[in-house]
């Protein structure tokens, strides 16, 4: 069984950073593209990164474009993003998703989620 789960986050102030992390895990043969989607109380969930799974091409959504950066990890099983210069309407949950084919804007593209991942951004 093919699972994402996802590490770091918590509490950070405005300005400040924070390093989410999300692992394949299980067997599987299949390169994954990845990404991060958040969704805000009263919110739907709403595209933040995507990266390829040979790392080469990235997508940003405006709203965290210059202050997020998506990589892949030393292995090809390992994703993270680095939140810079966080904002309070940073805070939300943050979840992982894997795809293997699609817009990778777009919610529907991805088959396997994380949990998801609790990012609070509060002075």
């Amino acid at each position: 069984q093919v699972r994402l789960i996802e590490s770091g986050g918590g509490v950070a102030r405005p300005g400040g950073s924070l390093r989410l992390s999300c692992v394949v895990s299980g067997r599987t043969y299949t390169n994954y593209h990845m990404a991060w989607f958040r969704q805000a109380p009263g919110k739907e969930r709403e595209f933040v990164s995507a990266v390829t799974w040979k790392g080469s091409v990235r997508y940003y959504a405006d709203s965290v474009k210059g202050r997020f950066n998506i990589s892949r990890g030393n292995a090809a099983n390992m994703m993270h993003l680095q939140m810079n210069n966080v904002k309070p309407e940073d805070t939300a949950i943050y979840y992982c998703g894997a795809a293997e084919f699609g817009e990778l804007r777009s919610a529907s593209a991805y088959r396997i989620w994380g949990q998801g991942i609790q990012v609070t951004v509060s002075s």
